[in-house]
């Protein structure tokens, strides 16, 4: 018997719809200061990343720049069947990649930028998010996107959430420095390249 695995590439192939890494190297080439890596990330990363989170207490996790969702089913996997995981990403291919490889009724995958969660948040009948991701590439973004985004991601954040963010260079916490009182960082070598991660919890 074929794996499931299998079988699900074969489904995809058969509907012309590229693979997971085709797909990320094609956003690559259009898009780099937007992706920021061409490798997906690694499951060490991923699971360092995600640890952190209290799944019993999350209703609305919320990640910028999914890319072809190598967070997003990690995600799904450890959320409760009553939660909502919104994706948003600037990047016309990926969403619509998403919404056609991701059949979960949990899953919203969002057109728009970052600097708008606020109004997407509510969009989706949610006052604030538990949890947000991120793994913009903060340091190439255009002048005044950066701090846009991470004051947004505060103030959508519910007392007690946190910000995740995993990067290829430190200057990230330049960004979370004004709005997050405890920051919590580390570095997973088991990634290419090495990843800076910080957790910036909202007090």
């Amino acid at each position: 018997m074929p794996s499931s695995t299998a079988a699900a590439r074969r489904a995809l192939k058969e509907a012309g719809v590229p693979s997971p890494w085709q797909m990320f190297f094609q956003g690559f080439l259009k898009h780099p200061v937007m992706v920021g890596s061409i490798i997906p990330s690694s499951d060490r990363l991923i699971a360092r990343m995600l640890d952190p989170v209290d799944w019993s207490a999350c209703k609305l996790f919320v990640e910028y720049g999914p890319g072809v969702g190598t967070f997003c089913r990690p995600i799904l996997e450890r959320m409760a069947p009553d939660a909502t995981l919104i994706a948003i990403d600037t990047n016309e291919d990926f969403v619509r990649y998403l919404r056609h490889v991701i059949p979960d009724s949990r899953f919203s995958a969002v057109l728009g930028s970052a600097a708008d969660v606020e109004a997407i948040v509510r969009d989706h009948g949610f006052d604030h998010a538990d949890y947000v991701l991120s793994g913009l590439p903060f340091s190439t973004l255009p002048a005044g996107v950066g701090p846009e985004i991470a004051a947004a991601t505060h103030r959508v954040l519910r007392v007690g959430g946190a910000f995740l963010v995993y990067q290829y260079s430190p200057k990230v916490r330049t960004y979370l420095n004004p709005h997050f009182e405890r920051i919590d960082h580390d570095i997973e070598w088991w990634n290419v390249p090495p990843a800076q991660l910080y957790w910036g919890h909202k007090a």
